[in-house]
Formats: C-alpha cells, structure tokens, sequence
C-alpha cells in the first residue's frame, strides 16, 4: 500500500458534534473552576453532543500546568459518559507522549482518541512523530491541522499522505483556511471522518465538501448539532434553516485575537459557566463589544426556543 492510498475499513471517529469544551477559571487568580466545567460538560451531554473534545486550543490547554489538566480530564470523565478526544500540547515526540499516557491514565476506555497537530510540513517528519506516539501509548489518534495555533503549515496532499500511511489515525480536524477546499480534498482520499472546527463559521460548506460534522466551540452548540443532524437526515436546505439565526453570532464568536474572552463571555451570559476569564497570552472581553454581544444573544436565545433540538434527560 502506498501512502497516497487509503486503507479500507479503517475504524473511524463517529460524525456528529464533538464539542470543544472551555476551561472555566475564577476570581482575580484564575482558578480553575471544576463546578463550572462540570455544569458546562453536563450541558453538552444534555442537547445531543456525540462527544467531547477536552484541552484542546480553545481549552486553554497550554495555559494549564499538568496538574490541572488532570484535574481538568477527572471532572469531566466524572461528569458525563460521552466518548472523548483529549487534546495534546506538545508538538515535540517525548512531552506528546507523556500527555498521552497521563490522559490514559485518567480516562482509561473513555478515551476514544488523542488529538496531535501536525508538527512539521514534511509528511515523513509527521508520520515518525504520530508512529512514535501510538508505539508508546496505542492511542488512536486525531490529527489536526491548525496552523495559526501550532504555527506549522503542511499542504493538503502531504496530510492526506500522513493519514493514509498511519491507520491508527481516526480523524482529522481540518482547521486551514479556505477549509472547505482542504475538506474536499481530504474526504475524497482518506478512510476517516473529517471534521471542521474554526467555531462553525464554514460548517454548511465544509458539509458539503463531505465533512462527518464540526469539532469546535460555541455558545450555542445546540445550533451545530441541530444543523448537522438537520443535513444528515435532510440535507443542505434544513441545515441551512437551523444555522441560519445563529450565524451573526457565530461570526461575533471568531472575531481574531479576542475570540476565546468573547465565546467564554456568552457563555457566562448563558449561565453556563460563573466567570469568563481567560489566562495569558490570551487577550479579555473588550467592553466595547458589550451592545453587539447582546444584541447576537438575544437573536440566538430567541432563534433557541424555535428550534427542534431534543434534550436527553438524565
């Protein structure tokens, strides 16, 4: 078998939302705030997530100490029975390694793969970094490519090399602009789910590029999982009418540089978590943006009451 060609019958990370899931932390100290993670958790299991994506960039994850990323991991295997994908920090073989095995340690079966950003552009460099991981740990893995947080490039080509020569890769997380061009690309060369990110903004074209559904953030997932239940069961104009009402907030949300303090403060506003702080380098809550940021929740809290999401019950 070649690289360029796709195994078959590869096991495959289920399509749906995997939401990413937000560090909460409190008071002046920056805390982290477990009660909050775990209200935040139980809410995604609630409305339908498949899954969850933990310490991942919009986690924060690199702003933790390795102690409250396992406190972090605990509360939410604690909190819900959700499948998870558990971020990985480290671009370098040995720390990535270490942060599989603790993540295994802590979530045991629950752990349905380790997400690892592509590390370098040459396909061959990526492929002996993920080989040398899953030698370790056996961990299946996402490989995501998101070169403005890791500050590495790769072509698409070279990346669907990787993931063909590596069957223990489960997924992708497509996160390189235009990413529904990447998407297509990669959905037609590889045995895997495909999924986007980037807080939903090019959900209903990464769908039709052949994505399995979105990986991301947002203070209201409810309309991403609405929206990619809605094109799985009926197709590009339903999923249209679900996102519809909640994309002026969606691209509030991805506003650059203050995209996290701006999704952690919605979701305060929601009553989903206590405090929307944020810990450096990450910039806070401009104040200036305090009329438009309500004005955008209030057009999704009403847009929620008329949606058909179904809630679980516990």
């Amino acid at each position: 078998m070649t690289q360029s060609s796709a195994p078959k019958n590869r096991e495959s990370l289920l399509a749906g939302v995997w939401g990413v899931v937000a560090t909460p932390f409190q008071g002046s100290t920056l805390d982290v705030d477990l009660d909050s993670l775990a209200e935040l958790v139980e809410h995604y299991e609630s409305i339908g997530a498949t899954g969850l994506t933990v310490l991942g960039v919009f986690g924060e994850a690199v702003a933790l100490t390795a102690e409250e990323r396992g406190q972090v991991l605990e509360t939410v295997v604690e909190s819900t029975s959700l499948p998870l994908v558990v971020g990985v920090t480290a671009l370098a073989t040995r720390p990535a390694i270490e942060e599989v095995r603790a993540a295994q340690e802590i979530a045991g079966t629950r752990l349905a793969a380790v997400m690892v950003q592509a590390n370098s552009g040459n396909p061959q460099t990526v492929i002996a970094h993920l080989d040398a991981i899953h030698r370790a740990t056996g961990a299946n893995v996402v490989l995501q490519d998101y070169p403005l947080a890791s500050g590495v490039s790769i072509p698409t080509k070279a990346l669907i090399s990787v993931v063909n020569a590596c069957e223990y890769v489960v997924a992708v997380k497509a996160e390189a602009p235009p990413t529904s061009v990447a998407i297509a690309e990669l959905s037609a060369a590889v045995e895997v789910s495909v999924f986007g990110g980037l807080g939903g903004q090019g959900l209903l074209d990464e769908l039709v590029a052949g994505a399995a559904g979105a990986m991301t953030g947002f203070s209201y997932p409810e309309a991403l999982i609405a929206c990619v239940r809605a094109w799985q069961e009926d197709g590009y104009e339903a999923a249209q009418r679900e996102l519809l009402p909640f994309l002026p907030l969606i691209n509030f949300e991805q506003q650059a540089k203050v995209a996290l303090a701006i999704r952690k403060e919605c979701l305060r506003e929601r009553g989903l978590i206590k405090d929307s702080g944020v810990r450096a380098p990450a910039a806070g809550f401009p104040e200036d943006l305090r009329t438009s940021m309500a004005t955008h929740l209030s057009e999704a809290a009403a847009a929620l009451e008329n949606a058909k999401i179904p809630v679980r019950s516990f």
